[in-house]
C-alpha cells in the first residue's frame, strides 16, 4: 500500500528517520503516528529536512489551541470610532479661557482696592476699617457687618454696633488692628479720631501703596501667563493652530493692559488722597 500522506493545518519541514514513514504502511500504524505527533507538535515545527515534507493533520488542533494575540484591543480600537472635538466645543473651551482669565482679572482689582482702602489717609473713611474683625459669639466676623460705621465729621469715625454687647469685642479688634487709631467707648458707640498725617508719614504710605500696586500687577501678568498656557495646551491637542494661539494671546494682552490701566488708575488715586493736606 502506498504511504499516505498524514494532513495537517500547516506544511513544516520535519527531519526524522525515514523508518518512520514505513509505519504509516497500516491504518494502525498511521493512528499511532498521528496520536504521537499529537504531542510533539511544538518540538516538531522546529525540525527542518530538504528531503522530507510531511502534511500534520492531528496536531493542527493544538496548534490552534495556542495564543496568537497576546494584547486585547481596547473597544475604540474594535469599533473603529474616534470622536473629534467640534467647533462649537473648541468654541466653548476658548470662551472660558477668557472669561476665567478676565473674572481673575476683576478680582485682583478688587483686591487692590481693598488694600488701598486699608491705608489711613488725613481724612474720616469708613473704608479703613474694612479688613477688621471682631471675635463675636466664638467666630470671627467682620466689624461692619455686626456694626454700622458713618464719618460724622472728615476727622472722625463712628461705630455703632447692632448689639451692645459687642461693644467691648469690637473694641479690642481695633486696638489689635493695623489702623493705628484709639477707639473710645461710652457704652453706646466707638469714637475714632483720625490725626492729621506728617509729610513723612505720607511718603511712606505712598510707598506701601506703590508696592501693593506692583503686586496687583504681577498678579495679572500671572493671570495672563495661565491663560496662554490653556491656549498653547489646546494647540497640542491640535483643537488650535499656532496662528489661533498667536491672535488669542494678542487680544488677552489687550484686556491685560486696559485692568494695568486700572490699577495705575486707582494707584494715583490713592497717593493723591495721601498727599492732600
Amino acid at each position: 500500500m502506498a504511504t499516505a500522506p498524514i494532513r495537517a493545518f500547516t506544511h513544516a519541514k520535519l527531519n526524522f528517520p525515514s523508518s518512520l514513514l514505513l509505519v504509516s504502511s497500516t491504518p494502525a500504524r498511521r493512528r499511532g503516528l498521528r496520536t504521537h505527533f499529537k504531542h510533539r507538535l511544538p518540538d516538531a515545527l522546529k525540525w527542518s529536512s530538504s528531503s522530507s515534507y510531511v502534511t500534520l493533520q492531528q496536531g493542527s488542533a493544538a496548534f490552534s489551541r495556542r495564543q496568537l494575540l497576546t494584547t486585547k484591543p481596547n473597544a475604540a480600537w474594535r469599533a473603529g470610532v474616534f470622536r473629534c472635538a467640534t467647533i462649537e466645543e473648541i468654541e466653548a473651551e476658548k470662551s472660558a479661557i477668557e472669561n476665567e482669565a478676565k473674572d481673575r482679572m476683576e478680582k485682583t482689582i478688587e483686591a487692590v482696592r481693598a488694600s488701598f482702602n486699608a491705608v489711613r489717609t488725613g481724612r474720616a473713611n469708613p473704608s479703613m476699617l474694612d479688613r477688621i474683625e471682631v471675635e463675636y459669639y466664638g467666630s470671627p466676623v467682620s466689624l461692619k457687618s455686626i456694626a454700622q460705621i458713618n464719618t460724622p465729621d472728615a476727622s472722625s469715625l463712628l461705630v455703632q454696633p447692632y448689639d451692645k454687647s459687642s461693644l467691648k469685642a469690637i473694641e479690642k479688634a481695633i486696638v489689635n488692628s493695623d489702623v493705628g487709631l484709639t477707639p473710645n467707648n461710652d457704652g453706646e458707640v466707638i469714637r475714632l479720631s483720625i490725626p492729621q498725617l506728617t509729610a513723612e508719614r505720607r511718603k511712606e504710605l505712598s510707598k506701601i501703596v506703590a508696592k501693593q500696586a506692583e503686586e496687583g500687577k504681577v498678579a495679572i501678568r500671572n493671570i495672563r501667563r495661565d491663560a496662554i498656557k490653556a491656549y498653547e495646551k489646546l494647540e497640542k491637542e491640535k483643537k488650535l493652530s499656532e496662528d489661533n494661539v498667536k491672535d488669542l494671546s494678542s487680544d488677552l494682552q489687550k484686556v491685560t493692559d486696559e485692568y494695568m490701566k486700572k490699577i495705575e488708575s486707582i494707584q494715583k488715586q490713592k497717593e493723591k488722597e495721601l498727599l492732600t493736606v
